[in-house]
């Protein structure tokens, strides 16, 4: 199902603290970057912080610029973004700030949770979704945000078992990280992220930015997925195969395809596109393989993502492409396009990986863009 894009903010010390164990926050950012985030919470559809940041913290979470508001309205969006919470308990103070300004709000609980919240009145919509008594099914979470309050940009602001959970689960597109020049030093004091299994590999730094005397970082995951569930990389590698479509060559008898070959790391192995290097036949994971090792090890545990399933049948080539995967000895493939009767009547790539025992996972939310450079096959 569609997912939100996920973006972790937060501020932490040059020792990795989220805040002192003193009454009274401590400020990490600097005005300036007060004002960023204000900008990046006018960009959201909805703000999300955990129970335990609106008991700590007592945060407004609004948009304080009347400008960006005034812009939002011009938009057709609601002047300030949804609030959103999570609380197993539902024990939420009904005179903190959360709940006093802003817009719409909605909290996430469990059953028992939702009658306390609802006891509480606390004027906001209480959701019952995937919460039951083991850890929280953010995947659950993040579809009814999209599907039902239409939330197509989440930004997540806290606090650290959010950001933890989020990343371990692999579900956060971004990470906006502002680091602070003072440390902390109390080991009673909150960390940004906690223990447990992290996606391997290493994240992909996008920017860096001085704002006064702090400094601010953007990360994206890169370590694919495992099995049928979708990771936030896996929508960043699918939306490079769908780019890499669009710089084919266009031809009437042939799709125009992209494809990337990642590791588990996250380390991208090869990428191609179709009609690459002037071959008016090669497919785009034919020429993304071919710049590889077939002995490769990584490739066991790698993941092939292309814009259109793999093909099954081809008159070009001894071997389809689906075929040349599993020479490859691949066993994950990730895709955005079930192949249309145009050339090929039932081609069903998927279903000859599948049969082979490779995990497919189709991401359909990715099909329109990954049709787009092929448009003029339906002239």
């Amino acid at each position: 199902m569609p997912l939100p894009h996920v973006l972790l903010s937060a501020a932490v010390s040059l020792d990795g603290y989220l805040d002192d164990t003193g009454p009274e926050r401590l400020l990490l950012s600097s005005p300036a970057d007060f004002d960023r985030v204000d900008e990046v919470r006018a960009s959201s559809d909805a703000i999300l912080i955990g129970a335990g940041t609106i008991r700590a913290d007592n945060p407004r979470l609004l948009v304080n610029s009347p400008e960006r508001r005034a812009a939002r309205l011009a938009a057709g969006k609601p002047e300030y973004p949804l609030k959103v919470t999570v609380s197993g308990s539902g024990e939420l103070d009904p005179a903190a700030n959360f709940w006093h300004t802003g817009g719409e709000k909605v909290v996430y609980t469990t059953d028992k949770g939702a009658e306390q919240a609802r006891r509480a009145n606390l004027g906001a919509d209480v959701e019952v979704v995937g919460l039951g008594p083991g850890p929280l099914d953010w995947r659950a979470l993040l579809e009814h945000l999209h599907d039902v309050r239409g939330v197509r940009r989440l930004m997540v602001e806290g606090g650290g078992t959010v950001h933890t959970q989020l990343l371990q689960q692999g579900l956060a597109d971004e990470l906006q990280l502002v680091l602070a020049p003072l440390f902390v030093g109390d080991p009673g004091a909150p960390r940004l992220f906690g223990p447990g299994a992290y996606q391997g590999g290493r994240l992909r730094l996008t920017d860096t930015r001085r704002i006064e005397d702090v400094v601010l970082m953007r990360y994206e995951p890169t370590a694919p997925g495992t099995g049928p569930l979708a990771s936030a990389a896996d929508r960043h590698w699918l939306a490079l195969a769908c780019e890499l479509a669009e710089r084919c060559p266009p031809s009437r008898t042939a799709f125009s395809v992209g494809a990337v070959v990642v590791a588990a790391d996250g380390t991208e192995l090869a990428r191609g596109h179709s009609r690459e290097g002037g071959d008016p036949v090669v497919h785009a994971e034919e020429a993304a393989l071919a710049k590889l090792d077939q002995a490769d090890p990584r490739l066991g545990t790698a993941t092939v993502y292309s814009s259109l399933e793999p093909c099954a049948h081809r008159a070009s080539r001894p071997a389809p492409c689906a075929r040349l995967i599993l020479e490859a000895g691949v066993r994950r493939v990730v895709t955005a396009w079930r192949e249309p009767d145009t050339f090929v009547v039932a081609a069903n790539g998927t279903g000859l990986l599948a049969g082979e025992g490779v995990e497919v996972v189709v991401l359909p939310e990715y099909e329109e863009r990954a049709k787009a450079p092929n448009a003029h096959l339906s002239d």
